[in-house]
């Protein structure tokens, strides 16, 4: 970390409402008092005084390859950050074989499965946590389709944190067994997700337990704008035309337009790639809500890609703005789509995702078809899980091993090896 990063007073001027934009200087509050939960806050910065401590060559230096290289930038105080799990510095694999067929200039992949608890939710979770200990509290609670679960409980593990973590009954069994091993008290709602949220939603008021709800709380975008930030560096500060990423309860897309946005008021990059938000069209109520001026409709969660299963999304404003703000748009995709695209992103490069953490790529494929994302255009998917984290689905996509007696005869007339 950079130890010449100014005060979180210094750096972070307060929060702003996304529909009344009211700006408070309260560093600590939910939503707007005004608007009430629908009152999404943006965390607003110093840009001049960030410009101090974040500079090229002041990350060219900075030997930490955590999100915390991004301090200055991150609402937290960030004392106790070497503590924390290590999260962030993933891979940016160039994926030639896939932008040669699909006729791109360059594909990029960010394999974010790789963060400590195998999914992005870590970058947002890291930061939840560091916020929850440095105010003082003992128990940080979530709602999630799994992800964001596993995450809170691990990094809060580490710094000493008790969780309560709510899920719905669909939770794939790989991610129960990540809360329970990182001794979180798991309540599985019979339910679906936003019988989940209401649930906690009340716990976490009734108990007084910190809000790590990604749809609340607004210091979750901002962990989750640190893989934007990495891509942008990993590029060389000359990020591709556009980013692409799966879409639930639109914190992470909300998230990646942050951090980009961030950077080009930083002048560290000269413009903002175009995001393309991916949903499933079993669960698309941001790609209807585009297609109708922006009014949300509750939609079915009939999707294997229980990540992004989010009929009632919490954070609509930002999710939105996303792709708005930078000249991107919406597509969906189908679970046979998704499915085929974790065994082509398995077999040409050797990337592992979950349904949810293929579905951008799944889109992009989508987009260049449709003609959205042009012949030669540069593009970046952010794979968002690891595949074990639902290995029911893996075996799915990739089909059954061949079973045989052990006899190289048997070998040779099962046909196996061509």
């Amino acid at each position: 970390m950079n130890q010449n990063t100014a005060t979180l007073r210094e750096r972070v001027t307060g929060a702003t409402c996304t529909l009344c934009r009211k700006h408070y200087t309260d560093l600590d509050l939910l939503t707007c008092p005004s608007c009430g939960e629908k009152g999404i806050l943006d965390i607003t910065f110093d840009y001049d005084v960030i410009r101090k401590s974040l500079t090229r060559e002041m990350l060219k230096s900075n030997p930490d390859k955590t999100i915390w290289r991004y301090l200055p930038l991150l609402p937290v105080e960030g004392t106790d950050a070497g503590r924390m799990l290590q999260i962030g510095g993933t891979p940016l694999y160039r994926s030639e074989r896939l932008e040669k067929a699909w006729g791109l200039g360059a594909l990029y992949i960010k394999d974010d499965g790789l963060n400590p608890t195998g999914s992005l939710k870590d970058r947002a979770s890291g930061v939840a946590v560091l916020r929850a200990h440095e105010l003082g509290y003992e128990t940080i609670s979530c709602s999630s389709t799994g992800n964001a679960a596993s995450s809170c409980a691990g990094n809060a593990a580490r710094l000493g944190l008790k969780t309560v973590i709510f899920v719905p009954e669909r939770a794939p069994e790989g991610k129960l067994a990540q809360l329970l091993i990182f001794g979180a008290k798991v309540v599985s709602v019979i339910g679906d997700y936003k019988a989940t949220f209401d649930l906690s939603k009340a716990a976490i008021e009734h108990y007084g337990w910190y809000n790590r709800n990604a749809g609340i709380n607004p210091v979750m975008s901002e962990g989750k704008k640190t893989v934007s930030l990495e891509i942008a560096e990993q590029l060389n500060f000359e990020p591709t035309d556009w980013v692409a990423c799966s879409v639930g309860d639109g914190c992470t897309i909300g998230g990646v337009y942050t951090g980009f946005k961030d950077l080009y008021e930083l002048g560290l990059i000269s413009r903002i790639p175009r995001i393309l938000g991916v949903q499933s069209t079993g669960c698309q109520p941001f790609v209807d809500a585009a297609k109708a001026d922006g009014v949300l409709i509750p939609a079915e969660e009939n999707t294997l890609a229980d990540s992004i299963a989010v009929g009632v999304p919490r954070n609509p404003v930002k999710a939105l703005r996303a792709p708005k703000a930078s000249g991107g748009t919406w597509i969906s995709v189908s679970d046979e789509d998704i499915l085929d695209m974790m065994r082509e992103l398995g077999r040409n490069e050797g990337v592992f995702g979950e349904p949810a953490g293929v579905t951008a790529t799944a889109g992009v494929k989508a987009a260049i078809a449709a003609g959205i994302i042009g012949k030669g255009e540069t593009v970046t998917t952010i794979s968002t899980g690891s595949g074990l984290k639902d290995v029911r689905n893996a075996l799915l996509a990739a089909g059954k091993p061949t079973r045989l007696e052990p006899s190289l005869a048997a070998l040779e007339a099962s046909g196996l090896l061509g």
